[in-house]
């Protein structure tokens, strides 16, 4: 079984959509968990978009990735720049992989407009993930 950590700023929109969305189609193969360099809390817009999709992230926490240190992960994959660039060390023989997602708790507008800006991120992070599970 292959461990996956997804890491994001805050743990609670990106890396939560992705850690559903790994569970979902990795199924028994991989154990996945998130976490942030700061937590945040699960966004509840994050848990109703993925409820739109048939996925449940309400039992999610938002965790930082100190809760992690002594597990050793198969792959580590940073789902935002800033995540990227501020993580401190993490001693893994993981592979790495980055891609930065759009945040869509920084949206503004009306609340239709809003939940659009998380739909559009939830689902290019669910192609992200079909992808990377398929690769992997």
């Amino acid at each position: 079984m292959k461990r996956i950590l997804v890491l994001c700023t805050g743990n609670s929109c990106r890396s939560q959509i992705a850690e559903g969305y790994l569970r979902l189609f990795a199924g028994a193969k991989a154990e996945v968990h998130s976490a942030g360099v700061e937590t945040h809390g699960v966004n509840p817009r994050a848990v109703a978009i993925m409820k739109e999709d048939g996925v449940d992230i309400s039992a999610h926490t938002s965790n930082h990735i100190d809760e992690y240190r002594d597990i050793d992960f198969d792959y580590v994959i940073t789902v935002c720049d800033h995540a990227r660039e501020v993580c401190p060390y993490f001693p893994s023989n993981a592979k790495k992989f980055h891609h930065n997602f759009p945040d869509p708790a920084k949206a503004s507008g009306t609340e239709e407009e809003i939940m659009t800006s998380f739909r559009t991120t939830r689902n290019l992070v669910k192609a992200w993930c079909i992808s990377f599970i398929n690769e992997m």
